[in-house]
């Protein structure tokens, strides 16, 4: 496994290098810390980029002395650039299957800042992309997951890379499958739209809606307890608007991480990834695994 850890110099990125040495991982991870410089912001000060470049080394070095001493093979990078666009160009290139970035806060500040990089690299990178926050705990602190699914191939692959993963023991995961409510804009609309849709026609809907919600959420816990994981015997199916849900649930329940399927990298895949996983991982209070699962070719073998 290859683990791509982008940081810089502020506070988050001191805790995505605390989680890294924190959480459990294959014994064959290898770590890259990476460091982009920001040229945009030496446009008028050129001549002050070979420090910055330096500084960086500086910085991935320290941050890859620190994963090597918590025995992973690590190596740094530096490199002038720009990060919204480079770390996920470097991941392509390396082959890498996670990259953890820091958030800069839950603030609307904060929420700007994880934009200018992190949602870039969510929306562009090749791999699965992790916005770490919340407290560091040891690599034998039980975790508590929410893994929400839709039911989709992309969802089914977020619960079967969160099985593939080593876990401390005690770990609880919760699996999550929002049954979305009918939205319409006014009353005008409602009645309208009970003038052509029959009541019995809604409801058919509104049970098909749960249905699927359902077979989800039996689809990701059959992946689930086949890996020996602990799980939730809470709700799982509650009804609302998926982003409002899962983030609200996440946070009432107390958990460490979410885990979330990507639809993809192109296109409208990207509008989509930003309908419920972007906005999860931007307003989320803990931090969030958006997993961009690799397609499987007719043989078996995965591919980007």
């Amino acid at each position: 496994m290859k683990v791509l850890i982008a940081i810089d110099n502020s506070s988050s990125s001191k805790t995505v290098l605390q989680a890294a040495v924190t959480r459990a991982w294959p014994g064959d991870v290898t770590f890259c810390v990476l460091h982009v410089v920001n040229l945009q912001r030496f446009e008028k000060l050129p001549a002050l980029i070979e420090d910055a470049v330096r500084e960086g080394e500086r910085l991935a070095q320290e941050g890859a002395k620190r994963i090597s001493s918590a025995g992973y093979e690590a190596f740094p990078k530096a490199s002038p650039g720009h990060p919204r666009s480079d770390i996920s160009c470097f991941a392509k290139e390396w082959g890498a299957d996670l990259i953890l970035v820091g958030s800069h806060g839950h603030s609307a500040i904060g929420r700007f800042l994880l934009g200018s990089v992190a949602q870039g690299v969510l929306r562009t990178a090749p791999c699965s992309v992790e916005i770490v926050r919340g407290a560091s705990v040891s690599p034998s602190s039980p975790m508590k997951v929410v893994l929400a699914t839709d039911g989709s191939d992309f969802s089914l692959g977020a619960a079967q890379a969160v099985a593939a993963q080593p876990w401390p023991p005690g770990s609880v995961f919760k699996v999550l499958s929002v049954e979305e409510l009918v939205v319409v804009g006014n009353q005008m609309e409602a009645a309208s739209l009970s003038a052509v849709y029959p009541a019995t026609m809604l409801e058919g809907l509104s049970n098909q809606a749960r249905e699927r919600a359902l077979s989800a959420v039996a689809a990701a816990k059959e992946v689930l307890s086949g890996a020996g994981l602990t799980l939730d015997a809470g709700d799982s199916v509650p009804l609302g608007d998926p982003r409002g849900v899962i983030l609200q649930t996440a946070k009432d329940w107390g958990a460490g991480l979410i885990v979330v399927g990507s639809h993809g990298r192109r296109g409208l895949d990207r509008f989509l990834l930003g309908s419920v996983s972007e906005a999860v991982a931007i307003h989320a209070t803990c931090s969030v695994q958006v997993v961009r699962g690799r397609q499987r070719s007719k043989g078996g073998s995965h591919a980007n």
